[in-house]
């Protein structure tokens, strides 16, 4: 099985190719460069694996949360690259695919909050439970201040140190959200991003398990509809702070 994954929600550029078990990846963390290097990248790393784009059988793309502009683009190159060859797309959660980045850490059965720096004062957040599929989502993921954040219950309770936290939400406005729950956690990596590496792997676990579809039905989730704080909005959050 061959597929090509784009990963572009956050200020990581990632591109990988799953190669029957093999992955190739190229990260950057390239802000404002994405559009420039993705396309690029995936020829490369095609050509690096041998494999020619009539061979792909799939195209992961992460559909979000994450930055406007990343999650559009990925989700553009995907359905274009799709489109143009026929191939079905599997989409996933940039939360999930950040979550994997816990999961050596965390080890089978455990807990991982996979956080995301949403700028203006909120991150986005969801809570997964790592099985021999990878990261289950556990709650709905959700965008909000660092304060709104908390583990599900009654989960939170008995996980004990099994709970890991992953990403740059959890430096988000000084570490906000590191200092709440961070007594909760076995360890926190806040300075981890989404790879398509990782995405990759389980986009090819879950074409596996027939979860591709046409690349016109994918959808980005943004989970919120604004991309900027009005002026009352700014001055309300600068006098909370």
């Amino acid at each position: 099985m061959k597929l090509l994954a784009f990963e572009t929600a956050t200020e990581a550029c990632s591109v990988a190719v799953w190669d029957d078990g093999r992955v190739l990846e190229r990260f950057g963390i390239v802000p404002r460069r994405h559009a420039e290097l993705a396309l690029p990248w995936a020829e490369d790393l095609l050509a690096e694996a041998g494999v020619a784009r009539s061979q792909l059988d799939a195209i992961a793309v992460g559909r979000g949360p994450g930055a406007f502009t990343g999650v559009r683009l990925a989700i553009a190159l995907a359905q274009g690259i799709a489109l143009a060859l026929d191939r079905p797309v599997v989409a996933l959660s940039t939360l999930a695919v950040l979550a994997m980045r816990g999961a050596d850490a965390a080890g089978p059965g455990g807990h991982v909050l996979a956080a995301i720096d949403a700028r203006m004062g909120e991150v986005y957040s969801a809570a997964f439970a790592l099985d021999a599929e990878g990261p289950r989502l556990l709650d709905d993921e959700r965008v909000g201040p660092p304060a709104s954040v908390a583990l599900p219950e009654p989960l939170a309770q008995s996980a004990g140190g099994a709970w890991h936290g992953v990403g740059t939400g959890f430096a988000a406005g000084d570490g906000a959200l590191a200092a709440r729950l961070g007594a909760r956690m076995a360890g926190v990596d806040a300075t981890a991003l989404p790879r398509a590496g990782d995405l990759a792997r389980l986009g090819a676990a879950a074409f596996a398990r027939g979860e591709a579809v046409a690349a016109d039905r994918i959808e980005p989730a943004y989970l919120r509809d604004n991309v900027a704080l009005t002026i009352a909005e700014q001055q309300a959050l600068r006098a909370a702070r």
